[in-house]
């Protein structure tokens, strides 16, 4: 996915103009990356609008998503959200990094795994899926990145399993995690269930409990009986 966003350049910086530029609505932000191939990456401080900002974090393709950073002086630059530094309490956006991408060159994202279907050993056969691993790494260029990776998961019985190395490779896209890392199994759940208790276990210690009882009384009166005595 692609999307646009308006930025202005700020020429100062620290935590006072950080807290003014909250209170008027703004986030600070800071652009990384050389805008020509062999320039000194040189950092710039910037602003942009929350609202937009979040309905881009908050899309499908989330931090993955490609970015027209559309700035004021005129210059575009192609993005992609490196970090989001949220408020704890609220949540709202405190400060954003951007870093530009060579259209160009392949990079390295984390992108989420979507299961599709309904395993054949939980349908028929009562087993239990287990989604190990929901994210998975992988080689593409900025254009081509996924919004997800699918795995279909239908024909997977009880003790089967997908790994990343039963990924087919996509023509715009490579899986770089570890080959043996498991995504998703089918997995049977043992119940453990309680030894029965002995026979005549429950019954036999009422009538004990009882004949105790019995035998303690008749000693308790005696005792009474010899302490009324002159």
């Amino acid at each position: 996915m692609e999307a646009v966003l308006d930025a202005v350049k700020r020429s100062t910086k620290g935590k006072n103009e950080a807290r003014r530029l909250r209170a008027a609505g703004k986030i600070p932000a800071t652009l990384y990356g050389a805008q020509k191939a062999g320039d000194a990456p040189a950092p710039e401080s910037i602003t942009v609008d929350p609202k937009p900002f979040m309905r881009i974090m908050h899309s499908a393709s989330g931090l993955n998503t490609l970015i027209t950073l559309k700035l004021a002086d005129g210059g575009d630059a192609r993005v992609l959200v490196k970090n989001v530094q949220l408020d704890p309490i609220s949540h709202h956006p405190l400060h954003a990094d951007f870093y530009r991408v060579n259209m160009d060159r392949k990079i390295k994202v984390t992108v989420p795994v979507h299961l599709k279907g309904e395993a054949r050993g939980v349908k028929q056969d009562g087993g239990v899926l287990d989604f190990v691993h929901r994210e998975i790494e992988i080689e593409v260029l900025p254009a081509n990145i996924p919004d997800a990776i699918e795995v279909d998961v239908t024909n997977l019985g009880i003790g089967d399993s997908v790994h990343v190395r039963d990924i087919a490779a996509d023509a715009a896209w490579t899986p770089i995690s570890d080959a043996d890392m498991m995504i998703v199994h089918v997995v049977v759940i043992k119940v453990v269930e309680e030894a029965p208790a002995a026979p005549g276990a429950d019954g036999a210690a009422a009538p004990a409990a009882a004949a105790a009882a019995g035998t303690a009384a008749p000693a308790a009166a005696a005792a009474v009986g010899t302490a009324a005595e002159p």
